[in-house]
Parts: C-alpha cells; sequence; structure tokens
C-alpha cells in the first residue's frame, strides 16, 4: 500500500467527517436515531479520555531499563522474572492468516469480487455504517466469507496468548480481529478486548433485541440475505456487532485504556499499526515498559498523523536509536515468532501439545454438531 493510500485509509471509530460519515438519516426509528446522534458525543469522549491518559503518562520521568539486555532472549528472561506480571499483548490480521481467515480490509483479496452488481462507491462503503443503513445488502453477501466458520482453528499464536494467562502472566489482550478466535482458543472474556468488534453477537437496529453467533450465523447462510429480528412486531436489520466506519468504538475498549498505565510488558503481534486510535496504544505505557513487536515487516510512517501526534502511535519505536532501552523487533510470521518465544521460556513443547490438543478437541466438536441446527437467543 502507498504512503498515499494509507493516507485515505479510514478510521473506524473516529467520526472523521471525510471517512467516517456518524449520521444516520432516512426511516430509522428513535432508538437508532439516538444511537446515532450519541456516537459523536461517544467520539468526543474517547479522544478527551486518551488525551488526558496520554498526557499523564508523558509526566512520568525516564526511568532505568527493566531488561538486562535489549534482545529477544532479554524479553524472555524478563518474561521469566518476577518484575513481569502484567503483560498486554495487541494483535492485527496477521495472527489470524495461518488459520485461513482472509484480510477483509484488503481490496485485490478476491472478497470483493461478489458485490460488483451493487456497484459500490468504493470497496470499504460495504463497511460504512451510512451506507449499510441505506443498503445492507452488499455487507451480508460479503458476510458469508467473512464469518468465522467452524473448521477456522486457533493458530499457535492464538494460543501462546493463552499460555501467557494460564501462567498468571496475562493483564489484558487487545485485538482488532473480529474473527472470535481468541475466544474460541479459551481466553477468558475479561481478558479479551475486541476493539473492533467481532461476530460474537449482533443486535436489531430498531429494538436492540441481542442475538447469539449461531443465529446469526444460519441467518447469514439461510436463501435470506438480510437477517431481520424476530421480536414481536419488529422486522429491524440484525448487524453483527462489529465496528463500521462511523461507529464508536466498544466502551469495553474505552474502560480498558487504562490497563496500559499497569502493563509492564507490551507484546504487538501482527499488525501494521495503522488504524487509530487502537494503534495509540504502543505509546501509553511508561515509559521503560519493554516492547516487543513480531510482525512481517516494521511499522511504517513519520507519526506525522493526527492522532500520532496527540496520542503516540505506532511509529514511535526506537529500535535503531542507540539509547533504546526497551523496543525489540522480531521479523517473521506470528506463529513462528510465539514458538520461538515459547522456546526461550522453556514452554516450547507446552505450545505445541496445546495447539495439538485443542485442535483434536475442535475438530470432534465441528463433527459432533455438523447436523445440528442452531437455535435463536434473544
Amino acid at each position: 500500500m502507498s504512503s498515499s493510500e494509507k493516507s485515505k485509509e479510514k478510521i473506524p471509530g473516529t467520526g472523521d467527517e471525510e471517512n467516517a460519515r456518524n449520521k444516520f438519516d432516512g426511516d430509522a426509528t428513535s432508538h437508532s436515531e439516538d444511537k446515532a446522534e450519541t456516537s459523536s458525543s461517544n467520539t468526543d469522549s474517547d479522544l478527551s479520555h486518551m488525551l488526558e491518559s496520554k498526557l499523564k503518562v508523558e509526566e512520568k520521568v525516564q526511568e532505568d531499563s527493566l531488561l538486562d539486555e535489549v534482545t529477544f532472549e532479554g524479553i524472555a528472561r524478563y518474561i521469566l522474572s518476577d518484575r513481569c506480571k502484567n503483560i498486554v499483548t495487541m494483535a492485527g490480521a496477521g495472527i489470524s492468516t495461518s488459520a485461513g481467515i482472509p484480510d477483509f480490509r484488503s481490496p485485490g483479496t478476491g472478497l470483493y469480487d461478489n458485490l460488483e452488481k451493487y456497484n459500490l462507491p468504493e470497496p470499504h462503503a460495504v463497511f460504512d455504517i451510512s451506507y449499510f443503513k441505506t443498503n445492507p445488502e452488499p455487507f451480508f453477501v460479503l458476510c458469508k466469507d467473512l464469518y468465522p466458520k467452524q473448521a477456522f482453528k486457533p493458530t499457535p499464536c492464538h494460543y501462546f496468548i493463552k499460555l501467557l494467562e494460564k501462567k498468571n502472566k496475562l493483564l489484558t489482550h487487545f485485538t482488532q480481529n473480529i474473527d472470535t478466535l481468541e475466544r474460541v482458543s479459551g481466553l477468558s472474556d475479561g481478558k479479551v478486548v475486541e476493539a473492533h468488534g467481532s461476530f460474537n453477537t449482533g443486535h436489531c437496529r430498531k429494538c436492540n433485541a441481542q442475538y447469539e453467533q449461531e443465529w446469526m450465523r444460519e441467518r447469514i447462510f439461510s436463501e435470506d440475505v438480510v437477517p431481520r429480528c424476530t421480536q414481536k412486531d419488529c422486522d429491524g436489520i440484525v448487524k453483527p456487532d462489529i465496528v463500521f466506519f462511523g461507529e464508536s468504538l466498544p466502551d469495553k475498549f474505552r474502560m480498558h485504556i487504562k490497563d496500559m498505565e499497569e502493563c509492564d510488558l507490551l507484546i504487538i503481534l501482527g499488525t501494521s499499526l495503522v488504524v487509530q486510535p487502537f494503534a495509540s496504544l504502543t505509546g501509553r505505557t511508561r515509559k521503560n515498559v519493554p516492547r516487543l513487536y513480531i510482525n512481517m515487516e516494521r511499522t511504517k510512517g513519520g507519526g506525522g498523523d493526527f492522532f500520532s501526534m496527540l496520542f503516540g502511535g505506532g511509529s514511535n519505536f526506537d529500535f535503531d536509536n542507540p539509547d533504546n532501552i526497551r523496543d525489540v523487533f522480531w521479523q517473521g510470521k506470528c506463529d513462528e515468532g510465539c514458538q520461538a518465544l515459547a522456546d526461550l521460556l522453556g514452554w516450547g513443547e507446552e505450545l505445541k501439545t496445546l495447539v495439538c490438543e485443542e485442535h483434536a478437541r475442535l475438530e470432534l466438536e465441528m463433527k459432533a454438531t455438523a447436523s445440528t441446527q442452531p437455535k435463536a437467543k434473544v
């Protein structure tokens, strides 16, 4: 992606006037109208809270390095020490690619081929809440490719994060992914913050009735393209709880921003750190907290965008700075990086066993439920 294309990338949950129209119009009910009107105020609250917290972090004085060596091996030794108790992980699409999950944000992957007949103004319009309100059908056509399938299994990277929880080292896991694989891996609900929502639940746009994932799955793969609410006297559209452009980020994301102040190790996995405000989390730790970045390539950009200047972003790493006391980059696939780290920690065989056992369990569950019909839960 070119730098000019990146500058045009939409930002979910920010209320950007050019890229994320958050005003509803037309025949929405009063509930939907109220929800739309509060989107902007929620966004303002997001920004105010994040700016206040960021300034507090920057007031903290520079501290000594927590690492005995600013290397991958140094990170491993630090994790094994008693000083490392509150690890925060941040994940993007790169942790799910080996599971077969497509990157829905990238035109050219084939996901958008079935939408040509709808004459979208641009591919990403399918994820714009204003466009969805007037024409939801393209999104649900795309959903058939996006929706988490039983054949998708969590990756070794997902299970490494689960292993951190098992070792009582994990404070919070922030994810940009909507595929729910963290939940499938067994990660506790209280540990998972799905910054861009997920397919785990859906809500009626009219009456706000909640529907569970299996109900949504059945409707999305039925002949009826658009799922409709089954509540009495309601025929509203049921939308999965993923964040569209023009919508506020989930309350849970705002609630857990403060966890960055407790974080004593940040591990960033499989994300290019382009989308804000998610990327700004990397700049919200204390100044000496180690940060391990596992990705196919380093994040790019000069940090000149509005959000990076206010909150810090993915481009404020000190990898090449001779005074670097905390930032370590491991280049490669997330699964390989997590396995390499697990090996250094002495958890290598435990991770491999966990992956094998869990995949076998999921295979059995898939076979046992293949012929069952999901039931609605409202």
